[in-house]
């Protein structure tokens, strides 16, 4: 029987305000609080260095990327985490010469940059008009061997995807995590996706049996958009979730929140295998997900 491998994973969730410093250092207070809880992985949600600035389109926004080469926030995340001995994925808003990428780096334990993932999936809807700012992602999905697992990490609208999942895991990941900035809809109030958002990640942790951690912000941000004032209130609702789906830590939609959730990952391997879903996947049955409408072979046209 294998030795069992145990991995305490963390969610943060806090309101941010519109200052760098503040954030970080509200991040730091928190991944200091979930250390002392044990936690091994650590995730921030996406884009914690200021505001979600994507309600508006606005070109003094674009000026809040900075290069991935020493990027002060990633620096003062490495220093944290070697001091602590915890892995940190740290989202940050990237520019590279002329693009720029929803991005996250993922710090491992002793504090070596193991690398970045650029989102792939770029939404472009009302209050989330990320298509502005973001070029779509050229990294392909991603996983990172850290100290205490191979992990795979997607950012917000990448959630809403089956294939981003599994690519991760097929590649050996053995826990997902899905930084997020989601919340209500300014162009309709009568809308609220909290639901319909765990229930899809819920899925993915289940279709793939693997633990998943999401991390979302909370509180109001009013946003002054080209069309006047745009305003998102962000429901929360961090959680984690097990390897058969189910939710095992969850915050409401409100209150700072520092989640934690244990794992034994060889157990969970175990299961995995037995499961059978990877053992029974049929690769030659699936080139239709390689076409936009079902028929033609994306490249082809």
């Amino acid at each position: 029987m294998e030795k069992g491998r145990t991995v305490v994973v963390s969610a943060l969730q806090f309101a941010c305000t519109d200052d760098v410093s503040t954030n970080v250092d509200t991040a730091e207070r928190l991944v200091r609080a979930a250390h002392k809880l044990g936690a091994n992985i650590i995730l921030i949600q996406e884009l914690f260095e200021g505001y979600y600035f994507c309600q508006a389109q606005r070109e003094d926004y674009i000026q809040r990327a900075k290069p991935y080469k020493d990027h002060p926030t990633i620096f003062r995340m490495q220093k944290l985490a070697k001091e602590l001995g915890v892995v940190i994925p740290v989202s940050f808003f990237e520019e590279a010469n002329n693009a720029h990428y929803n991005s996250i780096a993922i710090i491992d334990a002793d504090g070596t940059d193991l690398g970045i993932y650029r989102k792939s999936h770029i939404p472009d809807g009302p209050g989330y008009e990320e298509k502005f700012y973001f070029n779509p992602g050229d990294t392909g999905f991603k996983v990172f061997q850290t100290k205490f697992a191979k992990i795979g990490v997607a950012i917000c609208w990448d959630q809403w995807f089956p294939e981003a999942a599994r690519a991760m895991v097929l590649q050996g990941a053995e826990i997902l995590f899905y930084p997020t900035a989601i919340g209500t809809e300014p162009h309709d109030g009568s809308i609220d996706s909290r639901d319909h958002w765990k229930r899809v990640m819920q899925g993915h942790a289940g279709a793939n049996l693997v633990p998943l951690v999401a991390s979302n912000r909370i509180g109001k941000e009013i946003i002054e958009t080209e069309h006047g004032k745009s305003e998102i209130t962000f429901y929360g609702n961090s959680f984690i979730a097990g390897p058969t789906g189910e939710i095992v830590s969850i915050a409401d939609d409100k209150d700072e929140a520092v989640l934690i959730a244990k794992f034994d990952l060889n157990k969970i391997k175990s299961m995995r295998h037995c499961w059978g879903v990877f053992r029974d996947r049929r690769p030659d049955l699936y080139k239709v997900l390689l076409t936009l409408d079902g028929n033609n072979t994306v490249g082809d046209r």
